[in-house]
């Protein structure tokens, strides 16, 4: 068994209840309005939940990443649209700029992005570039002492918020390919470049999910993260930690799927007694119950391997990839039955599993799709029995 220290059992009490009294109510509002929660996640910047494991010097909360795994499942069971936004700032926005940016970019932007009075947002996939990063076409030109960007991103979570995001773009049009590109760092303001279309998505409706558009957008050469030509690299690398933040929100929308379905079982009543009695319904909460723990445990030491191995994320990219597949499909799985232990009601919004339905779907198709998760797995697995 996994045993958390009492450190972790402290996060996770402290986010569920921070969940049950600030977010469960106002989630079934903003599921409606599409309202970004500014204020709640202003709050959980407060709570330490913004910056959970960067270090105290940047204002950070100095814990492990599954205290953060715990806190993004704990919102994500009461609201997902908050935890994919906790989720994107933490592992897609803080992490690349702490792991690769220089000490004056790590003190010039962390310290807000910690504590939440900054948002931010990754911004890799372009209308022609998902999952091959390689297909990038947004494109930075050395002018001077700085650089000049031209192109498109679009699904970009937290855009609309960002006042600070990390951008891919080609900075070597005749390099080799995964070695020709590079990331910027972008603030909300700079000139040329503008938010664009904003989603309207078939669920987690409160998140912001726009386009971001750079048209001649100049920055100055310091806000590169890392050297030229490392774009690749710090994707890959900054991926493994979404992953795992994905997989997380995953885990806690099938916990809500299982509690909202037993729920309702011992509720509902037919045939003169509740249906929880009936062992077709028995079935679907074992079966919830089983694959939903099973996802924990591959969550946690997913979650375990990357705390342990710091800026090395090898050991950890067949884990991360191995909980974000597994969590994601349980959660689509777990909303399935839980619409199904409601009959009707289960289609009908005055019950919140159809919710928790159209929530679960996005976790299977974002920071890689099931099928990249299965390549990533895979290509591990061969490079690990061909040494």
């Amino acid at each position: 068994m996994f045993e958390l220290s009492e450190e972790q059992l402290m996060v996770r009490d402290m986010c569920r209840g921070f969940a049950e009294k600030e977010l469960r109510e106002q989630a079934v509002e903003i599921d409606k309005t599409h309202e970004f929660p500014l204020e709640t996640t202003r709050k959980l910047g407060e709570l330490g939940i913004m910056g959970v494991v960067y270090p105290e010097e940047y204002n950070g909360a100095g814990m492990d990443y599954v205290s953060y795994a715990i806190a993004v499942e704990e919102i994500s069971r009461v609201c997902a649209s908050s935890g994919v936004i906790v989720s994107a700032h933490n592992s897609l926005c803080l992490s690349p700029i702490y792991y690769f940016g220089t000490e004056e970019q790590k003190k010039k932007y962390l310290p807000k992005l910690c504590t939440g009075e900054h948002i931010g947002a990754f911004a890799i996939t372009e209308p022609g570039a998902g999952s091959d990063s390689a297909g990038t076409k947004t494109v930075a030109a050395k002018e001077g002492g700085n650089y000049i960007i031209n192109g498109t991103k679009n699904f970009i979570t937290n855009g609309g918020y960002a006042d600070t995001h990390v951008t891919l773009a080609i900075t070597d049009k005749n390099g080799q390919k995964n070695k020709n590109t590079s990331f910027f760092i972008i603030e909300k303001g700079d000139p040329g470049f503008t938010v664009g279309k904003v989603e309207e998505k078939l669920g987690i409706c409160a998140s912001s999910t726009t386009e971001m558009v750079y048209v001649d957008c100049k920055i100055p050469e310091d806000r590169m993260l890392g050297a030229p030509g490392d774009g690749f690299k710090i994707a890959m690398h900054t991926l493994d930690g979404g992953r795992v933040g994905i997989a997380a929100q995953a885990l806690g929308i099938a916990q809500a799927c299982l509690e909202e379905g037993a729920k309702y079982a011992n509720m509902r009543e037919q045939f003169g007694a509740p249906i929880g009695k009936l062992q077709a319904i028995q079935w679907m909460l074992a079966d919830m119950a089983t694959e939903i723990e099973a996802s924990r445990l591959l969550v946690y030491k997913a979650a375990d391997i990357l705390s342990k191995n710091g800026k090395n994320r090898r050991p950890a990219s067949k884990y991360a990839a191995m909980a974000k597949l597994y969590a994601s499909e349980c959660a689509h799985r777990c909303a399935h039955k839980c619409i199904q232990i409601h009959g009707g009601y289960g289609y009908v919004k005055e019950y919140i599993a159809e919710r928790l339905y159209r929530d679960a779907r996005i976790t299977e198709i974002y920071e890689g799709t099931s099928e990249i998760q299965k390549l990533v797995i895979a290509t591990n697995i061969l490079a690990e029995f061909a040494e």
